[in-house]
């Protein structure tokens, strides 16, 4: 195994608890996240091999409804849920009773689809008398990339999705300094509103696509200097996010070209890759202002070291090659490596409910033999809140040319 072949060479004592641990096979975890719209499972072993995993997403449903609607997305994951465990148990060859333990996702998320995950996980735990590792989904993101990279405590961590804008220092598998959130809307919502607003799902070259993925690829060949929104919080010297008041001067600049082009909401706008690509722009701006602060209130309060400093970015949003871009440059500006899960990994799935479950497991952190009394939580912090501290810092971020 990957555990035998990496100590190879300095083999510790046959008594050491590291020599145990070596000839025992790795253990197996079985990750369950029901939070939004998909439904995943997967076994994953300590080692970090993926032994199979399933999802079931539900983005057609919800394309025709215009938006995620809880009660849909509920009935739909009580619907899959079995088949979608049984799967990812099928091609991993494991049983039940071979797990060490069961990890789901319990917060934070729809509570009507956080129930599904934690009602079903509760039921193996109970019939099988398994461990249960109860999962804070955007804990399960941060640590995502240590699946794939060896990449040592503390790293900047920044989590992008359609609920969520986090900036995070996670400085253990439960140990984060919480910078920085969006203080109203998500930018993965805010760019499907856009696109809903601009009626998208009707563009020949968007069709089936979500929101925020027409809006990146009508993007690439709109003029984003044609509009210019602009970036929000300027004027604040702190790490938080805010996207609620760019939506609404995007829709005011789609009503002007509307009345300038003679045509009713709901009809499509010729300009609308430009509009596309301004939104985009702003968007990416404003998140990697937010970022280059935390870079530089990480290393001046010494909280992440110069030399060995990590950005890590998740989430469904960080699968937009635009908003990368701007990262990465920062990133490069600033001595910060970049590294991001691949794509697949990036929006919610099993394999990193599993593979957090494996990270607990291993620090012997959040571990239940008990689960009375266990609920799911609609709402949860990620970790100590120290973003006062870095508005009381009131670093200015230095000027960054874009260009992407």
């Amino acid at each position: 195994s990957p555990e035998l072949s990496r100590g190879a060479g300095s083999l510790p004592s046959t008594s050491s608890p590291a020599r145990a641990a070596e000839q025992r096979p790795p253990r197996l975890v079985l990750g369950i996240e029901t939070s939004c719209d998909d439904t995943g499972a997967a076994v994953v072993d300590e080692s970090g091999a993926v032994r199979g995993e399933a999802l079931h997403c539900q983005r057609e449903v919800h394309l025709k409804t215009g938006g995620i609607i809880p009660p849909v997305a509920q009935q739909l994951h009580r619907e899959n849920i079995e088949q979608v465990v049984k799967e990812a148990l099928d091609v991993s060859g494991v049983s039940v009773s071979e797990l060490a333990a069961i990890a789901t996702t319990v917060k934070p998320g729809l509570a009507l689809c956080l129930q599904v995950g934690l009602e079903y996980s509760l039921k193996l735990v109970n019939k099988y008398k398994k461990p249960f590792i109860p999962i804070h989904h955007m804990e399960a993101h941060a640590l995502t990339i240590r699946l794939i990279n060896q990449v040592e405590f503390p790293f900047l961590v920044l989590l992008l999705s359609g609920g969520h804008c986090i900036l995070a220092v996670a400085q253990g598998v439960s140990d984060f300094l919480l910078l920085g959130q969006s203080i109203d809307i998500a930018p993965g919502d805010m760019l499907d509103k856009v696109a809903r607003r601009l009626s998208l799902s009707k563009h020949p070259e968007c069709q089936g696509m979500a929101g925020g993925k027409a809006i990146e690829h009508l993007a690439r060949t709109g003029d984003r200097q044609r509009h210019t929104f602009r970036v929000p919080m300027q004027h604040y010297r702190n790490c938080d996010f805010s996207f609620s008041g760019l939506q609404n001067l995007v829709n005011k600049v789609i009503v002007e070209q509307e009345k300038e082009e003679g045509i009713l909401k709901q009809k499509l706008l010729s300009c609308a890759k430009d509009i596309a690509a301004a939104a985009q722009h702003a968007v990416a701006a404003h998140i990697v202002k937010r970022t280059h602060r935390a870079m530089l209130f990480c290393i001046k309060h010494s909280i992440i070291s110069p030399q060995n400093a990590t950005l890590v970015v998740s989430g469904g949003v960080a699968s937009n090659q635009y908003i990368r871009k701007g990262l990465q440059i920062v990133a490069d500006a600033n001595g910060f490596s970049f590294l991001c899960p691949p794509p697949r990994l990036c929006t919610d799935n099993g394999v990193m409910i599993a593979w957090n479950g494996i990270e607990r497991l291993r620090a012997e952190l959040g571990i239940l033999n008990c689960t009375d009394g266990l609920r799911y939580e609609a709402t949860a912090p990620l970790g100590i809140d120290i973003s006062k501290r870095v508005e009381e810092a009131s670093i200015k971020v230095p000027r960054l040319k874009m260009k992407i």
